[in-house]
């Protein structure tokens, strides 16, 4: 198992057949089962709360309300802006209001529907620009703006020969996880609590709940549970809190386990926005300035907005050489869901802006789309808007000669006599036999940070333990890290295994018994993480190599190979197990990337990113406008990641962040009226599914990083960012509409 290879994963042959206990499947005994109370209305004044009813209904062992809170009633990760349960207004649809804990899920349910709240209610407030107005009311005290980014950047007084402008909208994307939210939290004698939790970061999870339940964090342990995915869904608390309270409050294990409409109320979702560009290029296509304002809806609570905009702004040009550039980003709240994490982290908004913007301009230049982004292409050495100087291998113009290169799909396949219905757009419905279908083909790159920004404090640890079981070497690695589906137990396996040569490694669960490794996000476990697993095992080799040569009187330039200690000349010294004997040897330590700074409140002007990745998409997409029916024939990507780790899983990632892509381009949304999510179920918020998904062609780049662990880059989100306006970018090409709005709906095609 190393570095390097494409290695089956541990978790694997236990999904596929079914034995995987994920968090769902969770039980102790004497467990009891919560449920909440939620809010009918998306903005309303609470005005009373009667328990009575609810607590005297059979099997029912607690209720609680706001006023049942041990600790602080506020939580958020940047903002402490939402309450555990509501106390005097409820901001969005879904909020939860009150606890029940009772014998069965059933009973528990019944008693949450029995609670009576009296409400005032008021007048919503669903459009993020509406919030903005001088008049609007203001949903928290600081008032409606969650955060204001200003980029400022080279003479902003620029003109340019050719102008294009443009304003585009992005709906609403969920995560969709397969697992709902659910949890099991087991009270100690002692006051303390074990929580068992699917979630994303188990430390910021412990910190925010030590707050609410007014207990020191040694008190609340959190071991992770199994997950069935996550994409940003998991980085806020949703029932963890609860299911603490009701526990210690009954005295006995609690679990919550959330059904799939709540599930929809129970996590943030990708930010809807408007965007308006302007560009300005020369007559030879060389941009001069862009202007942007983009304008993202927060939802009621503030969650991560403030690091989403932070990041749409940054990224709003694309991977190019911008010599002005004048940026104003803004994140709002209104009484829509809240809007927080989701893969991509603002670069996905704002490529479809950006890759529609150099569209438009290649086609006022009469220039090749590809041609006219080759042209402008960042390169390592450059500015970017910020003023970071970006280092390390930019490969913008390669990867879209890589993808630009590639073969295209047989010329109208699934056209004329004989065809396969199910290759046209409508599918296996035969809607059509293809006589109005036009083909398209679309190019976007698009570029994220990889890792914390603005100087938060980016680390992790990690415990590597050596020692004897069986007569052979044993390798165990602690860390706090969450899998969330994403093969990082592989990965810090294959990091162990590589740097001490041994063959049987486990990865032991995370909890927090072992230092903070931060959050599954951006895309920075496996160069964190794995910087820590990595930097650990080696100070346990060092060990081993001093103990060898005190012992043995070896001779220097000792390694491990095959679990066996050897010379430089791969000549047998001898066995691990042989030299370990009883001896453990364990070392932990820290991995901290390199520094990053806030953004300049006026400028925006700083180093305020640790590293970059790129990705780029070539789409092919049949469309029948007549019908308005629309199908991806092919997706084509080229991607560098510094270094495949596992290859396999790298190509697993590509593929999966590509199907998310799609998903927000031509069906995923969650429509919302009136601030009322209308539909809350898998049946009716469409995903795509292996019938939509296309064959995806794949160029992996191996570039390296001089600053990270093996010279790798995070994967795991750039395929998310321009696999949909590659989309978007194709659907215009065949149809020469302007296609500003995703994801699609038939009448963009047919009007």
């Amino acid at each position: 198992m190393r570095v390097g290879e494409s290695v089956r994963r541990p978790d694997g042959a236990a999904k596929v057949r079914g034995r995987f206990e994920y968090s769902s499947d969770l039980h102790a005994p004497d467990m009891l089962w919560g449920a909440t109370v939620r809010s009918p209305h998306p903005y309303a004044r609470i005005k009373a709360i009667d328990i009575s009813a609810a607590r005297a209904m059979p099997g029912v062992h607690v209720v609680l309300t706001h006023k049942d809170v041990t600790g602080r009633n506020l939580y958020g990760l940047e903002i402490k802006d939402q309450p555990v349960l509501a106390h005097d207004f409820v901001r969005y649809w879904g909020e939860a209001v009150a606890l029940v804990a009772a014998d069965h899920p059933e009973q528990a349910r019944r008693a949450a529907q029995a609670l009576k709240v009296d409400y005032e209610v008021l007048k919503p407030i669903t459009d993020a620009e509406a919030a903005l107005a001088p008049d609007a009311a203001k949903l928290h005290p600081n008032g409606n703006i969650t955060r204001q980014v200003k980029i400022r950047h080279g003479d902003q007084s620029a003109r340019a020969d050719i102008v294009v402008t443009g304003e585009y909208e992005i709906g609403m994307q969920d995560q969709a996880p397969l697992g709902p939210e659910s949890g099991l939290a087991v009270p100690e004698q002692d006051g303390s609590v074990e929580l068992h939790i699917a979630t994303q970061w188990l430390h910021v999870d412990q910190e925010q709940l030590a707050a609410v339940l007014g207990l020191p964090p040694e008190k609340v342990r959190l071991t992770m549970a199994g997950i069935g995915g996550a994409f940003g869904a998991r980085e806020d608390l949703s029932m963890q809190a609860h299911a603490c309270l009701l526990a210690l409050e009954a005295g006995r294990p609690v679990k919550m386990s959330y059904s799939r409409t709540e599930s929809f109320v129970g996590h943030v979702h990708r930010h809807p926005g408007r965007l308006w560009y302007e560009h300005g290029a020369d007559r030879d296509g060389r941009l001069v300035y862009v202007k942007a304002r983009i304008l993202l809806d927060g939802g009621a609570y503030a969650s991560s907005s403030t690091a989403v905009i932070a990041n749409a702004s940054c990224f709003s040009c694309g991977p190019y050489r911008v010599p002005s550039a004048t940026i104003d980003g803004i994140v709002a709240y209104t009484n829509n869901p809240p809007c927080g994490a989701m893969r991509g982290f603002g670069s996905v908004q704002n490529c479809y802006a950006h890759e529609a913007q150099m569209d438009k301009l290649a086609a006022e230049l009469k220039m090749d789309p590809v041609e006219l982004r080759m042209r402008n292409a960042l390169q390592t050495g450059d500015k970017l808007i910020t003023g970071q100087t970006i280092d390390g291998p930019v490969p913008v113009a390669e990867l879209l000669k890589s993808i630009a290169a590639m073969p295209l799909p047989a010329s109208g396949e699934g056209k004329g006599g004989d065809v396969d219905l199910t290759k046209l757009p409508g599918g296996v419905s035969n809607t059509t036999h293809g006589e109005g279908v036009k083909r398209g083909v679309g190019y976007a790159i698009g570029f994220k940070n990889i890792g914390y920004s603005e100087g938060f404090k980016d680390y992790s640890t990690a415990k590597v333990r050596l020692f004897t079981k069986d007569g052979k070497a044993r390798v165990e690695v602690h860390t706090a890290a969450a899998e969330v589906g994403q093969g990082l137990v592989t990965v810090q396996a294959q990091i162990a295994g590589t740097e001490l040569g041994v063959n049987d490694v486990v990865v032991l669960d995370a909890d927090t018994n072992v230092g903070s490794a931060g959050s599954s996000s951006a895309s920075r476990q496996t160069y964190i993480t794995g910087g820590a697993v990595k930097t650990a095992s080696e100070a346990v080799r060092d060990r081993v190599i001093a103990m060898a040569r005190a012992e043995l009187r070896a001779p220097s330039g000792l390694h491990i190979e095959n679990d066996n200690v050897v010379t430089g000349t791969g000549k047998l010294v001898v066995p691990l197990a042989t030299l370990l004997g009883d001896e453990v040897i364990e070392e932990t330590r820290e991995f901290h990337p390199r520094q990053t700074f806030p953004l300049d409140a006026e400028t925006g002007q700083a180093d305020a990113h640790m590293q970059y990745a790129f990705a780029a998409h070539r789409a092919v997409v049949d469309v029948d406008a007549e019908l308005g029916l629309l199908k991806v024939v092919e997706l084509a990507t080229a991607q560098d990641v510094g270094k495949a780790i596992n290859p396999q899983a790298v190509e697993g990632q590509i593929e999966g962040g590509s199907a998310q892509g799609l998903g927000l381009a031509v069906m995923e949304e969650i429509q919302l009226k009136d601030g009322v999510i209308r539909n809350a179920s898998f049946t009716d918020y469409l995903l795509p599914t292996i019938l939509d998904m296309p064959p995806v062609r794949m160029d992996v780049l191996e570039l390296g990083d001089p600053n990270s662990p093996y010279g790798l880059k995070g994967v795991g989100e750039p395929p998310t960012i321009s696999s949909g306006p590659a989309i978007a970018a194709a659907v215009r090409a065949a149809t020469g509409r302007p296609i500003t709005r995703v994801p699609i709906r038939p009448h963009d095609l047919t009007l």
